[in-house]
């Protein structure tokens, strides 16, 4: 019988032009079709949730496949793994209706933009931040940034090349903050289109360097007009957190690690049960 199986996926963006498949191109969803196919011994495709841009990263995307395998669900994720490289991880894996799409429903998909703004760049921050060397006003970044929260028309705000029928989004939050020398752009919303939150980020930076007003945000986006707002910031610095979902996927196991334990470890208590199950499964695969 055919089953459908939630993945919730982690990646390092830099080697990956893009989550979406491309030809003659390196990108998560082709290794991930790549190791499931590879797991199940017969071509499989998985549907993504969020198609990030080259170079981006995220600590929690969706994707889902269908398969007749008959392993326990939470088993998935450690068996796909293994097949992985090292760059690209399920962090979780779970049965879900058999109807169930991820881009064919509401969803509350969260981003974050990392921004080092210091003398000198850290090269362990590299990676995964934008380096603004000019000193940036924060404050005057999460004023700015209020005007972009609720339902506007952002084509000002989107690359060129977008093939979106509609540049209509919903924004429900957009918050700038700093640690130390570090600044944060978490931005919350229903859908993005084509580089809009870097390239929201990229305004916010010419807002913070004082290139930009902070009360010419709700201008910009009525202008319609891109080369009003600001540059499009580098990939490195935006990961996509997390994806929730309107109505909930459905999980069908109760708990994908003690749920499966319970039948071997009666008596055992339930906080330790995920991690009992984690090693008997591990010593199974060796």
């Amino acid at each position: 019988m055919k089953k459908r199986i939630l993945l919730e996926v982690a990646y390092d963006g830099e080697g990956f032009h893009g989550f979406a498949l491309q030809d003659n191109a390196r990108t998560v969803e082709g290794e991930l079709n790549r190791a499931i196919s590879d797991l199940t011994g017969r071509k499989t495709e998985v549907i993504g949730a969020s198609r990030t841009d080259a170079g981006v990263h995220a600590l929690k995307n969706i994707a889902v496949y269908d398969t007749e395998m008959n392993m326990e669900d939470w088993k998935a994720a450690y068996a796909i793994n293994s097949r992985l490289p090292g760059d690209v991880r399920v962090r979780r894996s779970y049965f879900v209706k058999e109807d169930f799409h991820p881009r064919k429903c509401d969803t509350v998909k969260t981003y974050r933009y990392t921004i080092l703004n210091d003398e000198f760049e850290l090269p362990t921050m590299r990676r995964y931040s934008y380096f603004v060397h000019t000193p940036l006003d924060e404050r005057k970044m999460d004023r700015a940034a209020k005007a972009f929260v609720g339902e506007h028309d952002f084509k000002a705000f989107c690359s060129v090349h977008t093939q979106a029928q509609s540049t209509v989004r919903s924004v429900f939050s957009a918050d700038v903050e700093r640690n130390d020398n570090v600044i944060y752009i978490t931005v919350r919303g229903g859908g993005f289109l084509y580089n809009m939150v870097r390239i929201i980020a990229g305004t916010l930076v010419d807002v913070g360097r004082g290139a930009i007003s902070e009360d010419s945000i709700g201008g910009i986006i009525d202008s319609l007009d891109r080369t009003k707002a600001g540059p499009t910031a580098p990939p490195q610095g935006l990961c996509l957190c997390d994806i929730a979902f309107d109505p909930d996927p459905g999980r069908l196991s109760e708990n994908q690690f003690t749920q499966s334990a319970r039948p071997h470890f009666a008596g055992k208590s339930d906080t330790n049960l995920g991690h009992v199950a984690r090693i008997e499964y591990l010593r199974e695969m060796k």
